[in-house]
């Protein structure tokens, strides 16, 4: 059960999501991300990942310290605003911004887990600045 639909208003959050459920999902998001950093020796290219799944990990917590105190409408409109203020990194190499990434990530993950109408995340994604490759000012 994702979350009972109402009548946005104003926000455009649009669910109301028990706040057991929502960190229940931010925990187990949370352990992936744990098992990802633990895991990170194995990759490729074991700095990016462990920053990447850092990056995730944190993002989490900082999302169910929100739910404790907050309303789920209020931890959506928290993530929708950390979400737009990410850079875009997408034309920059893979490995060059891993914490950008996994912060993305563990956003749009989040997104899921609450049922965000993809429209809204688009409307957040187009707000995002293009972050400058190294060297441009």
């Amino acid at each position: 059960m994702k979350g009972q639909p109402r009548d946005g208003g104003a926000g455009k959050v649009g669910m109301d999501i028990a706040p057991d459920v929502l960190l229940d999902g931010l925990k187990r998001y949370r352990r992936i991300a744990k098992q990802d950093l633990l895991a990170t020796s194995l990759s490729a290219h074991p700095q990016a990942a462990h920053i990447h799944a850092e990056a995730r990990r944190e993002l989490y917590a900082e999302l169910a310290a929100v739910a404790q105190t907050h309303p789920s409408d209020a931890v959506i409109a928290h993530a929708l605003e950390q979400y737009q203020a990410l850079p875009f990194v997408s034309g920059c190499a893979p490995l060059e911004h891993p914490r950008i990434q996994g912060r993305e990530q563990a956003l749009e993950n989040f997104f899921v887990l609450v049922g965000l109408e993809p429209k809204v995340r688009r409307e957040a994604r187009s707000k995002r600045r293009r972050l400058e490759p190294r060297g441009q000012a």
